[in-house]
């Protein structure tokens, strides 16, 4: 069997971009995500929490990790809805979320996820896609810590809740918009 017919092992991408909840509702819609986990990541606090890490002072971002089949969906293309579903222009917040917890990373698995990350960046900063510069941080991923039960799922459990409607909802209508053939089928 040729190494282009052989399945491929689903791979992992973890991602910060504000609220964990916005960007689980988003990647879970994708057609070739398995799992999107909401967690913590790049911090110095073992076993944070969500009070602990809301502080702003144990170094974690909000990031969801997503198992992902790179035969349906590559690594550029879950970057590419990375980019247009937050705002990577802004430091330490998106919207009304303010705090280190809340900033744009890329804890990137291996070299191939950091040359894709920063080719990404590259192409937008001189597209340009933003009319600010990218603040976006890349680092290698570190140990991840998953959320509490709690946040599992929130926006698809809690769809009325005002965060959900007025914040999460929108930047779902976004996507659905863009990125159209992406999208699991119902």
């Amino acid at each position: 069997m040729s190494d282009a017919l052989k399945p491929q092992p689903i791979q992992t991408a973890t991602l910060a971009g504000g609220c964990f909840w916005c960007l689980e509702a988003a990647f879970s819609m994708l057609e070739g995500v398995h799992a999107v986990t909401s967690g913590y990541m790049g911090g110095h606090l073992e076993h944070p929490g969500y009070e602990a890490v809301c502080t702003g002072t144990t170094g974690h971002a909000e990031v969801v990790q997503i198992e992902f089949d790179p035969i349906m969906i590559d690594y550029s293309s879950l970057l590419e809805v990375f980019f247009s579903v937050h705002d990577p222009t802004t430091l330490n917040r998106q919207g009304n979320d303010v705090g280190p917890q809340y900033r744009s990373a890329i804890f990137w698995h291996d070299a191939d996820q950091e040359a894709a990350a920063r080719a990404m960046i590259e192409r937008l900063e001189a597209d340009p896609a933003f009319e600010r510069p990218i603040v976006t941080e890349l680092a290698p991923a570190s140990r991840f810590w998953p959320a509490e039960a709690v946040h599992a799922d929130y926006y698809r459990l809690h769809p009325t809740q005002p965060y959900c409607r007025f914040v999460i909802a929108p930047k779902l209508d976004k996507l659905r918009a863009r990125f159209t053939t992406r999208l699991k089928s119902a």
